[in-house]
Parts: structure tokens; sequence; C-alpha cells
């Protein structure tokens, strides 16, 4: 069976009759007779890892694991001198396009895992069925799921970190180097966050060099790891994580805490 999405036509539908039962409903039509005699078969839902459903196993408890590694991450970033010394509005930036992927980096630091099950095309049509085509995109939106594409990205970023064993000081400079990001629009002092990032990309360098003697592709294996946790969206965090406890504008919460000193209410803040 193929997972891939060509264009805008799914490979999983390619020769499939677009006229299925739920396919009708959802387009507020009634089921036409098939071309032959007997019922008409149920084409099968589409695997596509991108069009593919998925929510929280156990949304309270991986909910609030996520805020606590946020409120980590936020502290992270006060403890970084270099960051106070750069004007407000690229602190703001630097924080709004980086925290998603800090954060996941945090996940995989704390050994954070999750569950997820699929939304099933049964349930669905039963809610077609019950309460009208109307209500379908309500109950996705009710559900906060993310695409099984997403998910695995995410797993698969995590699983490379535990197979590398990464240290603690290994994901300072990961996350330094993820902070410092010169590429971002909108940023006034590129040549100085462009150094921040270049130090801290340097400092694992070294340190790796100094103590993995053995494994020269260890440093790699890292940057590669970095090119996997910039790939994950904020969009896909938020919705995962923080859309199911009624926190939508983290990035708003996020930019508010920057100005609290006091690390308590932050942590506080993120959680309600």
């Amino acid at each position: 069976m193929s997972w891939a999405c060509g264009g805008a036509v799914c490979e999983c539908r390619k020769g499939r009759a677009l006229s299925s039962i739920l396919y009708k409903l959802l387009q507020s039509e009634g089921p036409e007779p098939g071309p032959g005699p007997g019922p008409r078969r149920l084409s099968p839902g589409c695997a596509c890892p991108s069009r593919r459903r998925l929510v929280l196993k156990w949304p309270h408890i991986s909910c609030a694991e996520a805020s606590a590694v946020l409120a980590k991450t936020l502290a992270f970033i006060h403890n970084v001198p270099c960051f106070h010394a750069l004007p407000g509005g690229d602190q703001v930036t630097l924080v709004r396009r980086c925290w998603a992927p800090l954060l996941v980096l945090g996940l995989a630091q704390d050994k954070v895992d999750f569950e997820t099950v699929e939304i099933t095309a049964t349930s669905i049509l039963h809610t077609i069925l019950t309460s009208g085509p109307a209500d379908t995109h309500k109950e996705s939106e009710d559900l906060h799921s993310a695409s099984a594409a997403d998910i695995h990205t995410i797993k698969r970023f995590l699983n490379k970190c535990w197979t590398l064993d990464i240290t603690p000081k290994e994901y300072a400079y990961l996350k330094g180097t993820l902070l410092f990001n010169p590429e971002l629009p909108g940023l006034h002092c590129v040549g100085y966050i462009q150094s921040l990032q270049q130090e801290a990309h340097q400092a694992l360098k070294e340190h790796v060099k100094s103590t993995c003697t053995q494994d020269q592709s260890r440093f790699v294996n890292l940057i590669i790891a970095l090119s996997m946790v910039r790939c994950i969206g904020a969009g896909v965090i938020v919705e995962l994580f923080f859309r199911p406890i009624g926190n939508d504008n983290i990035d708003d919460k996020l930019v508010d805490m920057l100005c609290v000193d006091n690390k308590a209410p932050a942590a506080e803040k993120i959680s309600t």
C-alpha cells in the first residue's frame, strides 16, 4: 500500500471512484446506485500519513508534561545573557519562531514520550449520520488532531535523540544553535545573532571532539538531529499539546512571559 501523496491527489485514491457513501454524504448528495446488481462496496479509508488524523491517547498527562517542558524551555531562554542583550523586537521574533523546536528538543531531553490513537473513518461517518455533514468539521477541530505524518516526524526525532543518548551539555549547545537563528525574517541584529549561533555550533563541535574521541560520526549525527527538529512546525505542537487544554495563543503567552522576572508565575501561566 502506497503512503505517498503526489500533488493534490492521494495515491491511495488513484483509480478509486469518488462516489463512495462517505463522499456523497460530505457533498450533501444522496448515494447513487451501483452500475450492477447487488449492494455497493464501501471503498477503504485513505492510509496516507498526511491524511490520517491522530489524537493523544492520554491528553491530560501528555499536555501537562509538555507544559512543564515549555516552562523549562522559557527558563533556559531567560538564563542566556546574550539573549537579553538583543533588542526587544529580535527577542520576540526568536521566541515566536523557535519555541516549538526548542520544546520538542526539551521533550527528548526529559525523555517525555506520548501515545496517540487514530480517528477512524467509522467515527466520522457516525457523526455525519447522527449530526449532519456540517458538524464534521467542528468535531475534527474539537478532537485536536495531528496528521500521522507529523506525529511520525516528532517520534522519529525523539528516537534519534534517545538512540544518541545526548548529554545535558550537548542539549544546551543544540538549544543555543536553535534559538539564535539569523535566517529568520524581520531581525535587526542579524550579524550578532549569526555569531551567537556559530559560537554555539563551534562549542558543540569542540565538546564532542574532546569527549567522544572514538565516535567521529557523533557530531554529524547531532547536526542531522538538529535538521530534523527544525522541520517540526509550531502549528502541530499547539494542536497536539496546548489546544486541548485551552492554550490556543501560546505565542502571545510566551512573549508576555518574557517580561516576567519570577519563573514560578511563568510556569503557572503555561498550565492555565
